[in-house]
């Protein structure tokens, strides 16, 4: 006779019970349905027989002597590696009290006897089906968990490996423009410089991808300090220069410092996505404003802009790896990668402090983070 090699296992039932004869009968008619069944006449037999073999499913009757059904259930529970085993009472106590210690003790359904066995077989067929599912998700999760990480490591290899030549390729196109640049004719200068702009572009997408995955790795730990986060956001306003072109980015004065412990380059960083975002997004003419205040135990900064505004059904997902969002009014991405703002997302978390949007379709996004707050400028001292 042949084996079917990829048939899934014959379920291994364990039936529990103090009486021989309902013990026989629940034991044959369970074999007649093609399980295996280990009968076990006692609390304590039951606990041995499920430590040498774990069980697919239990029934288990509540009225024995020595050791009830109750504290079987207990015990199995406590055991890591029997824990997630169902168990079915079978028992003819029909007190609610019953069934509630039933349950609060780790079974899964309840029958009461006499029973019918074909409400037993049901039970049972419906709860072997339910693990069997659960398994099956594990195992899928596991997998993927398995390929994401590959792909995180592969990513990751390459992206690395790019660097290296990119930061050449900037390099050789500076000395090209210094040296070649006085005889070229204005186009040649504009390709050069359009050149060197890409290049430099990607050696920010590769330092962005290599920084996401320190962060998520906790190996990206900032370097707290004393900092005027106000003072942070009006350098990396000015710093943007011409990107703004015909469109007005006011950073809102302060009176007194904002005084937040952060690592100035990490926060200087997301400035610059939440800055550069709010740019593409803002039409000609219209503003952007960028507003720092202490808000309790924290310092809170807003971007503002008056773009289009997020769809609601997209607000969940802006700030996911690779999850570039889109507006719909324009169809531009708010981060080209899509880690721009999960880069800003893992920084400010790393801080200790928050990230989120409030955005409303058609009347622009407020894009919003918070980091602890630090001491005064007296009193400014490195955290190590």
């Amino acid at each position: 006779m042949g084996t079917n090699e990829g048939a899934a296992p014959q379920p291994n039932i364990l039936a529990v019970d103090d009486t021989p004869a309902n013990l026989s009968l629940l034991t044959s008619m369970l074999k007649e349905r093609g399980y295996r069944v280990r009968p076990a006449p006692s609390g304590a037999l039951a606990l041995q027989a499920a430590a040498a073999e774990r069980p697919s499913l239990i029934l288990l009757d509540i009225g024995m002597p020595e050791m009830d059904g109750f504290e079987v259930c207990r015990r199995l529970k406590a055991d890591a590696r029997l824990k997630d085993v169902p168990v079915i009472f079978l028992s003819a106590h029909t007190d609610v009290a019953d069934k509630l210690k039933a349950f609060a003790v780790g079974g899964v359904d309840y029958v009461t006897k006499p029973f019918q066995f074909e409400e037993v077989h049901a039970r049972v067929a419906a709860h072997l089906e339910i693990c069997r599912q659960r398994r099956a998700l594990e195992e899928s999760y596991q997998k993927l968990a398995e390929l994401e990480k590959l792909r995180d490591s592969l990513v990751h290899m390459m992206v690395h490996d790019l660097r290296t030549p990119l930061s050449a390729l900037c390099a050789f196109l500076d000395f090209l423009k210094e040296d070649a640049g006085p005889a070229l004719s204005d186009d040649g200068r504009n390709d050069i410089e359009q050149a060197t702009a890409a290049a430099r572009k990607m050696v920010d997408m590769v330092s962005t991808i290599l920084d996401v995955s320190k962060l998520e790795a906790g190996r990206l730990v900032p370097r707290l300090a004393a900092h005027d986060v106000g003072a942070i956001a009006a350098d990396v306003a000015k710093s943007l220069g011409a990107l703004t072109r015909d469109r007005t980015l006011w950073v809102e004065p302060r009176s007194a410092p904002a005084m937040a412990l952060v690592d100035r380059e990490l926060i200087a960083r997301v400035l610059q996505n939440l800055l550069a975002n709010a740019l593409k997004f803002t039409p000609t003419g219209a503003s952007i404003s960028v507003r720092v205040k202490p808000a309790g135990d924290v310092v809170r900064v807003e971007v503002k802009d008056t773009g289009p505004g997020i769809p609601a059904d997209q607000l969940g997902r802006i700030f996911d790896k690779f999850g570039a969002v889109e507006a719909r009014a324009s169809g531009r991405r708010y981060s080209s990668t899509g880690l721009g703002l999960n880069f800003s997302k893992l920084a400010v978390e790393a801080h200790g402090g928050a990230i989120g949007v409030d955005s409303v379709e058609g009347k622009g996004s407020t894009f919003w983070f918070t980091v602890p707050r630090g001491p005064a400028p007296e009193e400014s001292r490195t955290v190590a």
